[in-house]
């Protein structure tokens, strides 16, 4: 597990608001009010540039943000385009069938006949459910993220036993 990601990415600061620093965050996060609870982020992987927070409200479904030191329009341009972190610690507890994507990243994906499938490369977010994009060093395989495709996911032994129906891995 020591090769999975540290930090997680919350939103991406896409523009100003106003005139006196706040910015305007389009979250990537499936519960936008975890900003709520947010006192400090990240602005790269690295862990280096952390930023607190002011105050946060909404505006549809962007997050209107005052950094603290960040009191200009001018300093908060300089924000624009940057990704928003935060470290593991500061990740929401899941429940039992929750995971974060980060973990799901380089899974080993089985059948439920023992049969190599490949490895998770990416998970796509949709409204109605993720998908699993699984990739093989030839082909690529998108997998609906449902019990019924997906019995088991098992991050202690870093696999993934995946169910496929006909035609799911032609």
């Amino acid at each position: 597990m020591d090769n999975k990601l540290t930090v997680f990415r919350i939103g991406q600061i896409v523009n100003t608001q106003g005139l006196k620093g706040e910015v305007r965050v389009y979250p990537y996060t499936d519960d936008i009010n975890r900003f709520d609870d947010l006192e400090y982020f990240y602005l790269d992987k690295g862990l280096n540039n952390k930023y607190e927070v002011e105050r946060v409200r909404y505006k549809g479904n962007m997050v209107i943000m005052k950094i603290k030191g960040i009191d200009s329009i001018e300093l908060a341009q300089k924000l624009k385009t940057k990704n928003m972190y935060i470290g593991r610690d500061q990740g929401k507890e899941l429940e039992e069938d929750e995971f974060f994507v980060a973990d799901l990243i380089g899974l080993d994906v089985f059948t439920v006949d023992g049969e190599k499938v490949g490895v998770v490369k990416d998970v796509l977010q949709h409204a109605i459910n993720d998908v699993y994009v699984v990739n093989n060093g030839e082909k690529e395989y998108l997998i609906p993220s449902i019990e019924k495709f997906v019995p088991t996911i098992d991050l202690e032994e870093n696999k993934m036993i995946i169910n496929p129906i006909k035609g799911m891995l032609d």
